[in-house]
């Protein structure tokens, strides 16, 4: 029901995700939703559980990187129609359609990679280097997925540009 809710989220955004199109995209009743989720607020705190959860398994994956944290965030910046990506944008959703505990689970997300960044990097400017090169390959990445050009870098191209970043906040 969650991965419905997240499609429509998606596809549609806020306004759409309603009791009924959930329902209808998870092919089940109207109450066999409303026994999982007796509301749309039910559904909007389990994806934000969901992102919460993700996010946990990104920090604990950034934390193992044998390349360290900030070439990991760097590099996982450019995701597509990963879970976490997912749950990402299905959470701005609900946040751009006014929902404040999705704009606080955002928040608390890019907190939570500012916290394990910020021991590898020399000082708070590098750590907004890393935050926003990280920002702007995920938003770049979301409009060349149909485009003509090529708006971030990939390969060999990526990787230079996470080498140069790690050198540069280090």
């Amino acid at each position: 029901m969650l991965d419905a809710f997240e499609e429509i989220l998606i596809s549609s955004g806020e306004r759409t995700a309603t009791l009924d199109a959930t329902a209808k995209t998870a092919d089940v009743s109207k109450g066999g939703l409303l026994y999982h989720f007796a509301s749309k607020d039910d559904l909007t705190a389990g994806m934000i559980e969901r992102l919460k959860h993700l996010v946990d398994e990104d920090l604990a994956d950034m934390s193992r990187a044998p390349d360290g944290p900030v070439a990991y965030y760097v590099r996982t910046s450019v995701m597509e129609n990963a879970p976490l990506d997912r749950a990402l944008i299905a959470v701005s959703r609900l946040a751009q359609g006014g929902s404040s505990a999705a704009g606080d689970a955002l928040r608390e997300t890019r907190s939570s990679w500012a916290d394990a960044i910020r021991p590898q990097v020399r000082d708070q400017a590098s750590l907004d280097l890393v935050l926003l090169v990280g920002d702007g390959l995920y938003f770049n990445n979301s409009l060349d997925v149909n485009g003509p050009d090529r708006l971030v870098p990939r390969d060999r191209e990526l990787s230079a540009l996470v080498e140069l970043v790690v050198r540069a906040t280090s």
